[in-house]
């Protein structure tokens, strides 16, 4: 019920503030980060004292306004998403077979396996492995991890619907993933796409839950894919 609440409380507050140019998070709530990324991407993160300690949501925009809203808990597992056109809610299911695990991560490799089910009926299963490369790459002033991952998701009866493979950077103090330079196919083969962050903004500094992407936004149509759900 909690999460529901928050979703709901979410998408109620985040179209007025979008229209202003900054955002404010829902009652209950606080930011912390905005992250100004590659592909003409902004993104708000902020935590409520209404949700289990350690989760977080995180707020994406585009030239468009505002397109995906996601909930991870404390081992970055995708708990909740909402895509707003159409506007569908997916939630993780309960007992996953390989819970997706940031700890387990940071010791170098963490394979998954987990159901999800959508409000429109939609169940799929998702199976990967997210793995630390070794490597280090400052952005803004941070110091990410590199990973490797692959992901394949399925339909209930076991029918490709989508995968995806590639690189992303995780802080692990932040237990967050951040995308990077990537490959995604729906079907029609690998298309590459890179989401990487490009500037840290907090609180306090200009541009902080700011909805408006300032970069690759000349290059780029609105036409967003998520990437794993469940947490990155």
């Amino acid at each position: 019920m909690k999460a529901i609440l928050s979703a709901l409380a979410f998408l109620l507050a985040a179209p007025l503030d979008a229209a202003a140019g900054s955002f404010t998070p829902p009652a209950g709530c606080t930011g912390w980060l905005t992250v100004q990324a590659r592909a003409c991407r902004v993104s708000n993160y902020y935590k409520c004292t209404q949700d289990a300690p350690g989760d977080q949501w995180r707020a994406d925009f585009d030239q468009e306004g505002l397109f995906f809203a996601s909930r991870i808990d404390s081992e970055a597992q995708w708990v909740e998403s909402i895509d707003m056109s159409p506007m569908i809610r997916q939630t993780l299911d309960p007992n996953p077979e390989d819970p997706a695990s940031f700890s387990e991560l940071l010791t170098g490799l963490d394979t998954f396996a987990f159901n999800l089910s959508r409000d429109n009926g939609e169940q799929s299963r998702v199976r990967g492995f997210d793995r630390l490369t070794g490597r280090s790459i400052m952005i803004d002033g941070m110091t990410l991890l590199e990973t490797q991952f692959e992901y394949n998701e399925t339909d209930a009866s076991g029918t490709f619907l989508r995968r995806s493979r590639g690189n992303e950077y995780v802080h692990p103090d932040w237990r967050l993933f951040f995308a990077g330079p990537s490959e995604w196919d729906g079907g029609d083969g690998f298309v590459p796409l890179d989401g990487s962050p490009l500037q840290f903004i907090f609180p306090g500094e200009p541009g902080f839950f700011s909805t408006e992407p300032l970069y690759e936004c000349d290059a780029v149509l609105s036409n967003y894919t998520p990437k794993v759900p469940y947490g990155h």
